[in-house]
């Protein structure tokens, strides 16, 4: 044992110098562990936000598929425009109370409108095809921004609005940035009749 007797201050050097190393090692590995740690229980935290909200995005999907397929099949009578409108040679003039009406439901409820164009007459639709003269059609593609409560509240005013209308199509997209914020598009049609309220109450036309 003598012998290695002259290398017990070299092993105990290098003990020491291991135990520092190794305190020193956790001591720079305990603030990350914790920052790991606190990383984890965000990403945890963001990912229960995000399944409750694809859960309410499934939920208010659902009731809008429910409300379109209702406004497909509910009978409603066709507006009728006053004879004052149809003096006009403008196809705006004609649908005025239905516009107006429209811009109604999306300010009552708080619903931003980013971009709104206009079809008028669309082929494809049966009072086009079927309804001749008697009917004017006007298609309304929308982007909308607003809350799944505000969307929600639009689309039962659509349904329980006096006159026939019809939704065509409705994608809605959570906003990258903030989830809780939906991006909508929307195509409509609204439908008037080319006869003044007075002479006539306009039916649907029959394919």
């Amino acid at each position: 044992m003598e012998k290695y007797s002259r290398y017990y201050g070299v092993m105990i050097f290098v003990g020491i110098v291991l135990v520092t190393l190794v305190i020193g090692f956790f001591a720079l590995l305990n603030p990350k562990i914790a920052e790991m740690t606190s990383i984890n229980e965000q990403i945890t935290s963001q990912q229960d936000r995000l399944t409750k909200l694809q859960l309410d995005k499934k939920t208010v999907e659902g009731k809008l598929k429910k409300m379109k397929d209702s406004l497909s099949t509910v009978k409603k009578r066709v507006y009728a425009p006053t004879v004052a409108d149809l003096g006009s040679d403008s196809n705006d003039a004609v649908f005025y109370t239905l516009y107006n009406d429209l811009i109604e439901m999306i300010r009552t409820n708080s619903i931003k409108v980013k971009s709104m164009q206009y079809t008028y007459n669309p082929e494809d639709d049966d009072f086009v095809k079927y309804g001749g003269a008697d009917y004017f059609v006007t298609e309304i593609d929308m982007e909308l921004v607003s809350n799944y409560v505000n969307l929600g509240k639009f689309i039962e005013s659509l349904h329980q609005y006096a006159y026939y209308l019809k939704i065509m199509d409705v994608e809605v997209t959570p906003y990258e940035k903030d989830k809780k914020i939906l991006l909508t598009t929307m195509k409509l049609r609204l439908y008037a009749s080319t006869a003044p309220e007075e002479e006539v109450q306009p039916t649907m036309p029959k394919a």
